[in-house]
């Protein structure tokens, strides 16, 4: 459950310019968000320009999805969304003003990824809390790796062998970008405080244990090489991965990263149950990508008298 990357390359200011470009994006799509309160007219065009910088960063980005990750799933979003991006600035200028809630949805998200990137203590306690958590759960498997200090210093190490493919986390493995997704969402739609509160609490418990039982089978089937076999090293081959990495490769990004695309549309479907007023940014995701208009309320059987719900009025 991957969100974006910190991707190596030239540095500036002491950051990777990638980083230092996600910074920028997260600032103009605030402030897009601030002008749209006083003045949506020129929120328009900041929220347009911004959002075509927004394509131009999946498109810096894609290499490592795709050649350096090796991921099909995360390299197949990542292309995507340079398309989806730009094509989205050109609806907000044409005035789909739907998509300004989208807009502020994206600049929470960031906001609430990159400072924990960013801030050392913060990163390495979510890294160690779940490598810890991850152990516990290979451990009540049946499997005792040894648990050691990886090439940064945290407790994140997972080694199997002198003959296995051993594996550590990172920060990309602590959830926390599917966590920011949710929070994006639920903090930019306007509804009342006690039911954002409340799809808090479903989304980011679920997002939390799921993303440690997938820690715990990628760790566990690079380790013991439950996948080095035809025809996925075959796939491998062909994707790039050596022998050696099949197993990781194959666990981690097809098997995971597929069923991390299903938890996430079965979380989003628990969530809009409580804040239905999701689904308006999720029909503009939809038109953005299909070019059809979608009334996802009576698809799903999601009922709109929970937004109308008097115990929950003026909360």
């Amino acid at each position: 459950m991957n969100f974006l990357p910190a991707v190596v390359g030239p540095t500036v200011l002491g950051m990777t310019a990638t980083d230092l470009f996600a910074w920028v994006l997260i600032a103009a799509f605030l402030v897009g968000a601030l002008v749209d309160v006083y003045d949506r007219e020129s929120a328009r065009y900041v929220l347009a320009v911004t959002w075509g910088l927004f394509g131009l960063f999946w498109l810096a980005v894609f290499p490592h999805f795709a050649f350096e990750v090796k991921s099909f799933v995360e390299g197949g979003l990542a292309l995507f969304a340079v398309p989806a991006s730009i094509y989205t600035g050109y609806l907000i200028l044409q005035g789909r003003e739907r998509l300004h809630v989208l807009s502020r949805a994206v600049g929470v998200m960031g906001l609430v990824y990159f400072p924990t990137q960013a801030i050392e203590s913060v990163r390495r306690f979510l890294i160690e809390t779940v490598a810890a958590q991850t152990l516990w759960g290979i451990n009540q498997l049946g499997y005792y790796p040894v648990f050691r200090e990886g090439d940064q210093g945290y407790m994140n190490y997972f080694y199997f062998g002198p003959e296995s493919f051993s594996t550590y986390i990172v920060y990309a493995c602590t959830g926390i970008g599917s966590m920011a997704i949710f929070a994006g969402l639920i903090v930019a739609v306007d509804a009342p405080l006690r039911r954002k509160l409340k799809s808090f609490a479903i989304a980011i418990p679920v997002i939390w244990v799921l993303n440690i039982v997938r820690n715990v089978f990628v760790a566990i089937a690079a380790g013991e090489g439950w996948f080095a076999m035809e025809p996925v090293l075959t796939l491998a081959s062909f994707a790039g991965v050596e022998p050696i990495e099949a197993s990781f490769w194959f666990a981690h990004s097809v098997v995971s990263q597929m069923a991390s695309v299903v938890a996430l549309v079965g979380i989003t479907w628990l969530v809009v149950q409580v804040i239905p007023e999701l689904l308006a940014i999720l029909e503009e995701v939809l038109f953005v990508a299909t070019g059809t208009e979608y009334d996802l309320e009576d698809a799903l059987g999601v009922s709109p008298d929970v937004r109308t719900d008097g115990g929950d009025v003026g909360e």
